[in-house]
């Protein structure tokens, strides 16, 4: 019976997403029912409350709105231009050097503010135009900084590095260390598809001038601050002189010194990142309470554990399985956003990640470079909607188009994580 009530509920989740119920409340709402029919009404209502309860009282918690807050005041502070200037300096004059300005630019504000579409329309705001100037193809222009905000979950601090760990129970240190070198692997990469992009068709890309050494020097002075932030907070975390919540909290109090001493974070700024942190905070709780409840009618039902015991015995090469559903997340990226994407189906996928014998951190990473992908592919690639919001005039496809070669880029990437899972496990096994 478990199992019929199990399909059951998955089909009114799906019912509920398809009616445009926010996730939260759709995976809350079918895993109390779920609940409710097979353990009773009572218990149902005390694990709901309980859960709910526990959630929003959680001290360790509260580093999903430090983080959030940092990356809102870094916003309204106008850290992302300063980037964005500096990187232009350095990199400008080389073939598509404004396209790897911008990739690079998003590279070093996802380091401070860890989520792909704040990335994308900080930088997009700044990079768009100036390639614009320099008459860039609209679809390399477009797809670079698309694809470039995606790493805002990938470099840490990541939203969603936090909520996996939260979900599955693991450190979330080892994981923002976790991500810093597959990030650099991929900027990388988004930078060498830019390039032989260029070389293929220079017309997409015309040279802007040089800049001078001195340039190139104040350019970096200019962003020294944040670097040293993102320094300071990642340092302390992966030596182990503070927590998650403590290397937050100097995370947000750093980026609000640095707004106040540049003089570029005004009052109506400063309240409008309150605000959004606690709008994005309350949505973010209710996703996890949403995912907490339905993954109590998961457990009553015992189907993660029946798919893992199932999916161990088959004959089959484990990479062979996690391929398949490496292209089952990219299908399922086609239809549900990032967030969606992880908290939908973690619960039933990490019971089997497990039982074939992965390791959590580095599905941890693996699973962010499938969301990236999420972020930039037709029909819900929501980083493309935002740059479409920054460029009206470019037809959508037209950045679709641009992102092809970015997205070959995080495939590359997936490849070589897997084949040298190192890359993501190195600096959490050299932890403290």
């Amino acid at each position: 019976m478990a199992t019929t009530v199990f399909f059951v509920i998955l089909g009114l989740l799906f019912l509920l997403i398809f009616l445009k119920v926010p996730i939260g409340i759709a995976m809350f709402s079918a895993g109390f029912v779920g609940f409710a029919y097979l353990v009773g009404l009572g218990p149902a209502l005390s694990m709901a409350g309980r859960d709910t309860y526990d959630t929003i009282v959680n001290y360790d918690l509260t580093v999903i709105a430090l983080f959030v807050l940092m990356g809102q005041i870094c916003f309204y502070s106008g850290s992302g231009s300063k980037l964005y200037t500096a990187m232009y300096k350095l990199l400008g004059g080389l073939p598509g050097g404004l396209a790897m300005a911008t990739i690079a630019a998003c590279a070093c504000f996802a380091a401070i503010s860890g989520s792909s579409l704040a990335t994308a329309a900080t930088i997009g705001t700044v990079a768009l135009p100036e390639m614009k100037k320099f008459k860039y193809a609209p679809s390399l222009s477009t797809g670079c900084v698309a694809a470039g905000g995606t790493l805002g979950i990938l470099i840490p601090p990541s939203t969603i590095f936090i909520l996996y760990g939260v979900m599955v129970q693991e450190s979330i240190v080892k994981l923002f260390v976790a991500g810093i070198l597959p990030g650099i692997l991929l900027a990388g990469l988004f930078i060498i598809a830019t390039t032989i992009t260029v070389l293929r068709n220079p017309s997409l890309a015309p040279r802007a001038p040089y800049s001078s050494i001195k340039d190139k020097i104040k350019g970096l002075a200019g962003v020294i601050d944040t670097l040293m932030l993102f320094t300071i907070i990642m340092g302390g975390l992966f030596l182990g002189y503070f927590t998650p919540n403590e290397g937050a909290a100097i995370g947000g109090t750093g980026a609000l010194i640095i707004g106040l001493v540049r003089r570029q974070l005004s009052w109506a700024g400063f309240k409008k990142a309150v605000f959004e942190t606690a709008q994005t905070t309350g949505m973010l709780f209710l996703i996890l309470v949403g995912a907490f409840v339905f993954g109590r009618f998961l457990a009553v039902t015992n189907m993660p554990y029946v798919i893992a015991s199932f999916t161990k015995e088959l004959a089959f090469s484990p990479y062979v399985i996690f391929g398949l559903m490496m292209v089952v997340y990219l299908i399922l990226g086609c239809f549900f956003e990032s967030l969606s994407l992880l908290v939908l189906t973690i619960p039933l996928v990490y019971p089997m990640i497990i039982a074939l014998g992965f390791d959590s951190i580095w599905f941890g990473v693996m699973v962010v470079l499938i969301d990236e992908m999420a972020l930039v592919t037709p029909p819900v690639g929501l980083n493309v909607y935002v740059i479409a919001g920054i460029a009206p005039d470019v037809p959508m496809g037209t950045i679709f188009r641009g992102i092809i070669p970015f997205l070959l880029a995080m495939i590359v990437c997936v490849i070589l994580l897997t084949i040298f899972p190192q890359i993501a496990l190195f600096l959490p096994s050299s932890m403290k």
